[in-house]
């Protein structure tokens, strides 16, 4: 029986951890959860699995949420919550599926506990990865990968030498836009953008992938996962979703980790590891179903945030914290209806030009960037927009 604590309860991740959780009563327990403001899918988690501990966003909330569920669960909230949530010393997994970069301090906390880390937050090595890697490796903690791209690698990887790898290739849908020229993507709606044509996710996360900011965030978390140098990491379009990601060796094998889009099969791996579990409910692949398979290069122009986290992420420093705060910032003013598609990657470029790279960043560096950096792109979006 491993003992859970789940940040982001309510959220596309969250939720299917819960099914996981909930379909595995024997292998798994949820002890401590959090969630955002969605209070009336909260109390339905915490109604069917009974956690001790409950985190909430706001402080009238808990009060509210207290008088719904038995005495014996206790409800806190805000920013001392999450970490009180991330700590709980019943749980020995923490799953981090908060979304943006408010998951980084719970996932430090969890590491410093001796906490093993199921990680679904990009934003957590994105934003500081030289130090989250640098306290897993002095806490003797395993940071398990719960995307499906870095799981496939993962998995891939599992029994072999690291310094007989080529390549890794991440593959990538290509988002809600895919089959549209550059030039068709000017007007796009909000509703379009939120259409993925492959997979059922939150809001932010189907803008980054109709962005592909999404798979720039997710090669910066390949380089740090894995130890990889920009050089070696590639990204391949590839529509159908089927094969998650490959590995290159240098004898010119490659091995790829193939399955249906199933979130819950990444999840479940990152809680059961070393072990497998079988997927209740889950469809096999047959690939005489699927026929085939398509995959082509990437054009960085087309995808112009693709090209920019690559750069972020060469250059280092707290340029991959500018890329994802700016990023977060216009995908939340363009989910508002304040900025068109096309100004996100604009108001990234322009934040990435005016920032001087801080190696070696501490915390309260990369904390005081952050700030700086979401400050300058409201600025441009008050004075342009």
């Amino acid at each position: 029986m491993k003992k859970i604590s789940l940040l982001g309860a309510t959220g596309s991740i969250g939720t299917q951890t819960v099914d996981v959780i909930a379909s595995n009563p024997e292998s798994f327990s949820l002890e401590a959860l959090s969630m955002g403001r969605n209070l009336e899918k909260g109390l339905e988690i915490i109604n069917k699995l009974s956690p001790k501990l409950v985190c909430v966003q706001k402080k009238e909330d808990a009060e509210k949420l207290q008088h719904d569920i038995p005495a014996q669960t206790k409800v806190v909230y805000g920013d001392t919550g999450l970490i009180e949530v991330a700590t709980f010393p019943d749980a020995e997994v923490l799953v981090n599926a908060v979304i943006g970069s408010v998951g980084l301090a719970p996932t430090l906390a969890a590491i410093e506990t001796g906490k093993t880390i199921a990680l679904a937050n990009k934003e957590t090595l994105v934003t500081a990865g030289h130090i989250v890697m640098e306290a897993a490796s002095k806490h003797n903690v395993r940071i398990l990968p719960v995307d499906s791209e870095h799981s496939a690698i993962f998995q891939c990887l599992n029994g072999e030498n690291e310094k007989e790898i080529s390549r890794l290739i991440l593959t990538g849908s290509g988002g809600s836009f895919r089959d549209r020229k550059r030039s068709e993507l000017k007007n796009v709606t909000i509703e379009d953008a939120l259409n993925h044509p492959n997979w059922s996710m939150g809001a932010k996360i189907t803008i980054d992938s109709a962005t592909m900011m999404n798979k720039g965030l997710e090669v910066i978390e390949a380089h740090w996962f894995f130890d990889m140098p920009y050089e070696k990491i590639d990204v391949v379009l590839h529509k159908e979703s089927i094969i998650h990601s490959m590995v290159e060796f240098i004898d010119g094998s490659v091995m790829a980790h193939l399955g249906n889009p199933d979130m819950r099969i990444p999840i479940q791996y990152a809680l059961s590891f070393p072990e497998r579990l079988e997927i209740k409910g889950s469809k096999p692949l047959n690939l005489w179903e699927v026929g085939k398979l398509h995959f082509s290069q990437v054009d960085y122009e087309r995808y112009r945030c693709l090209a920019l986290a690559f750069q972020a992420g060469k250059e280092g420093g707290t340029m991959p914290t500018v890329l994802n705060a700016a990023n977060e910032v216009a995908v939340n003013h363009f989910l508002k209806g304040n900025i068109e598609f096309l100004a996100i990657e604009e108001l990234v470029e322009r934040s990435l030009d005016e920032h001087e790279a801080v190696q070696n960043a501490s915390l309260e560096q990369i904390v005081e960037v952050d700030a700086q950096t979401r400050e300058f792109v409201q600025s441009l979006i008050t004075q342009r927009w």
